[in-house]
Formats: C-alpha cells, sequence, structure tokens
C-alpha cells in the first residue's frame, strides 16, 4: 500500500519545478561584477571632473547632444524590441508563423534581428560621433577629459558589440536547430538581461556625460 502521492517522483531527475535555472543566475552573477566594473569607471571619471572642472566645461560644449540623444533612443528602443524576442523565446516561437509583414506573429528570430540592427545602427552612430570629436581635436591623449570620454564609452560600446556577437549566435542556432529546445529559449532570455543591462547602463552614460555638463 502506498501512502504518499507522486510529486517528487513526478519532479524527475531535474528537481522541483521552483529550482531556479542555473545559466540564469550565473549570468546575473556575472552582470553583477560588470555593475562593479561600470561603478569603478563612473568613479574615475567624477574623480578627475571634480579637478578638473574648467575643462570639463569647455570640452562638455564640443559634444553633439541631440545626435547622441537620436543614438540613445535608438538602443532604448532596441530593449523593447529584445523583450518581444523574449516573450516569443518563452512561448517556444523561434520564428514567425505568418507572413513577413505580419508583426502580431513574429517570433524570437524576427524580433532579435530588429535588435541586432539597432544595436549596430546605435554603434555605428558612435563610431560616427568618435570620428567627429577627433576631427575636433578630442582624442584620447589629448587630455583628461577625452582620455575618461573614450574608457567610459569605448567600454561600453565593447559590451554593446559583445551582445550584437550573442544575437547572431542565437539567430544563427534558430536556423539551424531541428527543433526549438528549453536550453536555446534560455540562451535567448539570458542574452536578454545582458542587452538590458548595457541598455541602462548607456542612459547613466548619457545622462552623466551629455546631460549633467
Amino acid at each position: 500500500m502506498t501512502t504518499g502521492s507522486a510529486p517528487a517522483a513526478s519532479a524527475g531527475p531535474h528537481g522541483p519545478a521552483t529550482r531556479p535555472d542555473m545559466v540564469a543566475v550565473g549570468t546575473i552573477v556575472w552582470l553583477a561584477s560588470e555593475i562593479m566594473f561600470f561603478a569603478g569607471l563612473f568613479a574615475m571619471y567624477f574623480t578627475i571632473r571634480s579637478v578638473s572642472p574648467d575643462l570639463w566645461s569647455e570640452r562638455a560644449s564640443e559634444l553633439n547632444v541631440p545626435f547622441a540623444l537620436i543614438n540613445t533612443t535608438i538602443l532604448v528602443i532596441s530593449s523593447l524590441w529584445c523583450q518581444l524576442g523574449v516573450f516569443a523565446a518563452e512561448r517556444g516561437q523561434p520564428s514567425r508563423t505568418g507572413g513577413i509583414m505580419e508583426i502580431g506573429k513574429w517570433g524570437m528570430r524576427e524580433w532579435y534581428v530588429l535588435t541586432y540592427l539597432f544595436g549596430a545602427v546605435f554603434v555605428a552612430g558612435q563610431a560616427l560621433e568618435y570620428a567627429e570629436l577627433v576631427h575636433a581635436g578630442l582624442t584620447l591623449q589629448a587630455d583628461p577629459y577625452g582620455s575618461v570620454f573614450y574608457l567610459t564609452t569605448g567600454f561600453h560600446a565593447m559590451h554593446v558589440t559583445g551582445g550584437l556577437i550573442a544575437f547572431l549566435l542565437i539567430i544563427g542556432r534558430s536556423f539551424t536547430a531541428k527543433r526549438y529546445t528549453h536550453a536555446q529559449a534560455t540562451s535567448a532570455v539570458v542574452t536578454s538581461y545582458y542587452w538590458h543591462f548595457v541598455d541602462v547602463v548607456w542612459v547613466a552614460l548619457f545622462l552623466t556625460i551629455y546631460v549633467i555638463k
């Protein structure tokens, strides 16, 4: 005679349903270390700024704030597309179920391709801004302002580029895999964590560098 129900057995070898996904937990822990990295960059920025206020006032006037605002908006919107891709991944829809113009039937792949395009435009816009500033005489070696500006925004651009590479890998896997697995959906979700992170960091950088002059 059995005296217990089978919830423990139904959990199988994967443990209870409430067990956190280790990939997601690992990604969150890693992003926490990235927060400390960028916190160090912000501390460096404000420290050097505090000892050279006149230089900051002079150099900040050379920044193209409207252009940076447009570029920032592009990156923020890309996070929206990314999240819509996450919703599709969570419901197990790797690609569209209708025509390309039927946006309501898009899957993870279509939304992530759009995210990638917006992210690539952001990086291209930042490269264009760098070219204009260098032409105006603001280089990495010019003065403390130039050093801090390129270090903070440059490291962020490297992180965005890393995110773009991750999107390419996920999109590529959606074409080559025979079926859409839980592992693929998890990869898509944790990549969104990273993308939202670089988005929030950039908003903080934009406010610090372009707005608080």
